[in-house]
């Protein structure tokens, strides 16, 4: 049975009979065929001089087989004397395939001649001639799987369980090795508690949950959690992942399962932890009625059973882990099978400097490192986010010589995590950079009145990433879980303020709005088929929301009428409208701050800090600004048109 280990447990030693028995056969192979073949080998004569010295009386005796003659010459007749006085030398001709004349001509020269003896010794050959090629296929075959880990038996193998085992909780993770997600801890505090101490539960009649469901986003930790309760609890821990189970053949999944849980109580109390179990319990309604998948569902079937079947599996405690809840079988997430699920959501200002002090700790820090700081410039980053942002900031102070890290590297590695590496061989024209100029300075000027939108922090016309140009650094001052109304519109407005800049400016636009009229787009939409923020249409969801823990994914919208989407459609457009007016409508108020702003850019390339933040609260908000952020509409009179302001 191939199973990874780690430490105590020790996978057992393959014998090597594959490769003894390939190295035996190969030496009597050469024994019988090669060893034979040394010493003088008989010089090969055409057949004609054959029969010119049977005919000169020179050959002594001929044996004589259907394929070959083998002969020597009388003393006499060698033409070396000293070659004379020795054994005679064996020559070797080849018959001709019908010459009845032979026999003949030996009688009528004196020629002894005959077949040679039987080879008494011949059956040896003609066995391992049958025997040896099947032995040296079978001894490559063995060898080929024991060099895999298996004993030899690995076709028989195929159906067991590949889980990782782990020997009294030895992960090398425990509670103190994770931080930010303290509510999820403490639910699982109690399967640790359990596990140590199963009286205290089960003398008043208390049972601990069979399964336990940790759900969240990408790079939460909930994988790291699951080491940690093997850490904590100190019993045997199983590994697997839900993709693992899945093969070609029906049924070596659900085979597999079988092996695992019988594993697990024979090592009972223990942790089975499957991760990423969306790959092995999605709902068994969306195949439909017909052409499902027979293997996956023949393995979610057994692990249903396993989990709370006819049997009781008593002492096995089932942890699992998946970003997409929405799409396990109901019957998986029963009471019964996952009593309990545990949500490990993103850290908040807190949790994300707990985080930062526990990947901070083998690393040297300034004195002037704020962890507190750096928890407040990064909004919406997870465990794993902030665990690359300690090593990218670590890299870069290596990179530039010095003995500790200092926050210059952090802001730095924010930069580069948020925006992309800076792309310095990226030589823009000067008509160029000041396009960019006036546009990343018109999102700060707008954005510097928007509620919700946090503080301008930073202004660059240095490239980074893929296809930043330049960039405007927004963040918020504190952890926000939703956005009022007015809020949406600011950042729609502030979006769309880049390409109102290079309007107002230049009378034109250019292609490097693209991805800010994309996402201002995409929330508008949001905004009236989502959140129900239209006074027309009213609270009505005409998306449905699936994958509440996968960003990026964009959710299907209902079957409508012809006349509810093109309604939707006016009502974005009339948003995206509304909000670029009002960007016109502030650069053009404050148009002598936007151009001493951009040429100020184009000369520093980047602005942050007090030249900035003083900058900004010079900004002057138009009449029109609170009526529009209070109710989506612009007051009558006052919407002014594009070709005015150019």
């Amino acid at each position: 049975m191939p199973i990874e280990t780690n430490n105590k447990l020790k996978a057992p030693r393959s014998r090597q009979f594959g490769g003894g028995l390939l190295i035996l056969f190969t030496l009597l192979l050469l024994l019988n065929f090669v060893i034979p073949s040394f010493g003088p080998r008989p010089a090969s004569i055409p057949y004609s001089d054959f029969i010119a010295q049977v005919q000169a009386g020179k050959v002594a005796q001929a044996l004589i087989t259907p394929n070959q003659i083998q002969y020597t010459l009388k003393p006499e007749a060698t033409a070396d004397p000293a070659q004379a006085a020795q054994a005679p030398r064996i020559y070797t001709t080849t018959p001709v395939s019908v010459d009845l004349d032979l026999p003949k001509i030996l009688r009528e020269n004196n020629v002894e001649f005959g077949a040679p003896p039987p080879n008494n010794n011949a059956w040896i050959g003609t066995l391992l001639s049958w025997v040896v090629p099947p032995l040296i296929f079978f001894g490559i075959w063995a060898f080929l799987l024991n060099r895999q880990g298996g004993p030899g038996q690995a076709a028989l193998t195929v159906g067991k369980s590949k889980a990782r085992i782990y020997s009294e909780g030895s992960t090398g993770v425990k509670f103190p090795d994770v931080a930010g997600v303290d509510e999820a801890k403490a639910e699982l505090q109690e399967i640790v508690d359990f596990l140590k101490n199963a009286d205290k539960y089960t003398k008043l009649g208390a049972k601990i949950p069979k399964g336990v469901l940790l759900v969240g986003a990408p790079g939460t930790g909930k994988t790291l959690l699951a080491k940690a309760i093997a850490g904590e609890a100190g019993v045997p821990f199983f590994s697997i992942s839900g993709s693992e189970f899945i093969e070609l053949f029906v049924g070596v999944g659900a085979s597999r399962v079988r092996d695992l849980f019988t594993q697990a109580k024979q090592q009972a109390p223990c942790i089975v932890f499957i991760d990423e179990l969306d790959a092995l319990g999605k709902s068994r309604a969306q195949g439909g009625m017909f052409g499902g998948n027979d293997e996956r569902e023949q393995t979610l079937n057994q692990l249903l059973t396993e989990m709370d079947g006819f049997e009781a599996n008593t002492g096995v405690i089932l942890l699992a882990a998946t970003n997409r809840p929405e799409v396990l079988d109901p019957a998986l997430r029963r009471p019964g099978r996952f009593d309990r699920q545990v949500v490990v959501d993103r850290p908040d200002k807190l949790g994300r400097e707990a985080i930062l002090k526990v990947h901070a700790r083998n690393v040297k820090l300034a004195d002037d490192v704020d962890l507190g700081a750096i928890a407040v410039r990064t909004p919406g980053f997870v465990g794993a986010d902030l665990a690359n942002l300690v090593n990218e900031a670590a890299l870069l102070a290596a990179r530039n010589g010095r003995q500790s890290v200092i926050m210059a590297d952090f802001t730095e590695a924010i930069e580069r995590v948020i925006a992309g590496l800076e792309k310095k061989s990226r030589v823009l024209n000067e008509m160029e950079k000041k396009i960019v100029a006036y546009h990343e300075v018109g999102h700060a000027i707008v954005g510097a009145l928007m509620p919700g939108a946090g503080k301008v922090e930073k202004i660059s016309i240095v490239p980074r990433g893929v296809g930043a140009l330049g960039y405007t650094l927004q963040l918020p001052e504190e952890d926000r879980f939703l956005m009022a109304e007015d809020e949406i519109r600011g950042r729609i407005a502030t979006l769309l303020g880049g390409r109102s800049a290079e309007e107002l400016i230049f009378g034109k636009v250019s292609t490097g709005a693209s991805d800010d009229i994309q996402k201002a787009t995409d929330l508008a939409e949001r905004s009236v088929t989502l959140y129900g923020m239209s006074d027309y249409l009213g609270p009505i969801a005409f998306e449905k929301q699936q994958m509440q823990f996968l960003d990026g994914y964009q959710s299907p919208r209902r079957a409508v009428s012809p006349k509810v989407t093109e309604e939707i459609d006016r009502e974005v457009k009339e948003i995206v409208d509304g909000a670029h007016h009002i960007a016109l409508a502030i650069l053009d108020k404050n148009r002598n701050l936007l151009e001493e702003t951009a040429q100020e850019l184009l000369n520093r390339e980047v602005m942050e800090g007090d030249a900035l933040r003083d900058r900004l609260n010079q900004v002057v908000a138009p009449e029109e600004l609170n009526s529009w952020l209070l109710s989506g509409k612009l007051p009558d009179g006052v919407r002014l048109m594009q070709e005015t302001l150019v």
